[in-house]
């Protein structure tokens, strides 16, 4: 049943002092990760406590107490089958693992930041549905709102015809922001994986990819922008989702000379507890194992898990580029990538294969060297214990940092430019 707050609590909850605070909750366990830097907005957003899922018959029902009514726009997506629910600002204050196990018609649901000024609600379900009541009603409190979304199940050909519907009336993607004229030095982009709806891999402890991995690109980038020699920027830079798509057109449209995205994930099953250890992925149109397929096949997902359509699109992937051009790309990738792994030794213990690749669809702009990190997995104790530590952060940081001034000392060798 939906959780029934007092209106005391309520009140605190919702009152002027949230109002003056609308940072993300605080770590989940009891680690030196740090909270993502996050920049409020001009008004007071909505707030999201509590989150209850249950069935009634032919009807599942998904209800949210939020601290006012939302004007919710719905669409249905398939491959695979979603509702999608999008929301103004909203800042969801539920715990981490909050819609991971589903009932009746829904498999899973979850929530979170998509852009400035945009929430969304995506519900995986269990086969063809449709919404039939969307509603913000009184809470059983009285001192709050609920957003209820009821379902019952629909033939294919119904939701089908629902889903093209209403894919077609989405908005285009924003084009991404163009390098600044002036600046000559090298540009390296750092891309810290998931975010906002997209919490990525929950590990042991409740540590969450998508805090980890900002925390660590942030501070990475400091130690890079203190060396002076690059133009270093994030694709993301708070809780906030940013498509696989986009996260490459960055790149490109910043003139990217180095692109490095990073990642923490987890592993299913206790046989596989104790696997741990950095590893680090090119590209490659074929794995070059069973274990970084299956990792490309998860990341690939990420546009699917926010409520977007996953098929790629062609044009991020062929460009107008000439042959030559994508292949001189895959050797500076693979030079970047022998070159961390030999920096990065010393700092952080390596996966038993610590350099392999795989299609993953965040590596694929042909003009752009780039690598997938992943610093290690959240389901081993012993990586979890290091990753969340800033003794560990700073040394990994401090090898990274001095992979690319290996990594550009080469390249720029090569072409008789030094760095400036």
């Amino acid at each position: 049943m939906l959780s029934l707050l007092v209106p005391a609590v309520v009140m605190a909850l919702f009152g002027p002092a949230l109002a003056q605070s609308r940072a993300p909750e605080g770590p989940r366990a009891a680690t030196a990760i740090q909270v993502p830097a996050y920049q409020p907005p001009t008004f007071q957003a909505p707030v999201a406590i509590d989150a209850d899922l249950t069935v009634d018959g032919a009807v599942t029902r998904l209800t949210f107490v939020v601290s006012q009514p939302l004007q919710p726009q719905v669409r249905m997506l398939e491959g695979p089958d979603r509702v999608v629910i999008d929301l103004p600002e909203v800042n969801f204050q539920l715990p981490a693992q909050s819609g991971r196990k589903g009932r009746g018609l829904v498999k899973s649901y979850r929530s979170g930041l998509v852009g400035p000024g945009r929430s969304r609600i995506v519900i995986d379900l269990a086969g063809p549905a449709l919404p039939v009541r969307i509603a913000t009603e009184p809470s059983r409190s009285g001192a709050a709102s609920a957003l209820v979304i009821e379902l019952k199940r629909a033939d294919r050909e119904a939701f089908a015809k629902a889903a093209v519907a209403e894919l077609e009336a989405l908005p285009p993607p924003p084009e991404p922001p163009r390098a600044p004229q002036g600046d000559r030095r090298p540009v390296i982009v750092l891309d810290p994986g998931h975010g906002g709806i997209d919490t990525g891999a929950i590990g042991v402890g409740q540590v969450v990819e998508k805090d980890l991995v900002f925390t660590f690109a942030r501070e990475l980038k400091a130690k890079l922008d203190k060396a002076g020699h690059y133009r270093v920027v994030m694709t993301r830079d708070h809780d906030t989702f940013v498509s696989l798509s986009d996260r490459v057109k960055l790149a490109q449209a910043q003139g990217a000379s180095l692109f490095v995205s990073i990642h923490a994930d987890t592993l299913v099953g206790s046989a596989n507890a104790e696997v741990r250890g950095l590893t680090i992925y090119t590209i490659s149109d074929r794995a070059s194992d069973a274990e970084s397929a299956r990792l490309a096949e998860k990341e690939n997902m990420a546009d699917a898990v926010a409520g977007l359509d996953p098929n790629e699109d062609p044009e991020e992937i062929a460009g107008i580029l000439g042959e030559l051009t994508v292949r001189e790309t895959k050797i500076y990738s693979n030079l970047f990538a022998r070159t961390l792994v030999g920096q990065i030794t010393a700092a952080s213990k390596l996966n038993k294969n610590p350099h392999r690749s795989a299609g993953f669809r965040v590596l694929r702009a042909p003009d752009v060297p780039s690598v997938l990190v992943e610093l290690g997995y959240l389901s081993s104790k012993t990586d979890v214990a290091l990753l969340t530590t800033a003794d560990w952060r700073d040394r990994a940081t401090d090898a990274i940092s001095e992979a690319v001034g290996r990594f550009f000392a080469q390249r720029l060798a090569q072409q008789g430019v030094a760095l400036p």
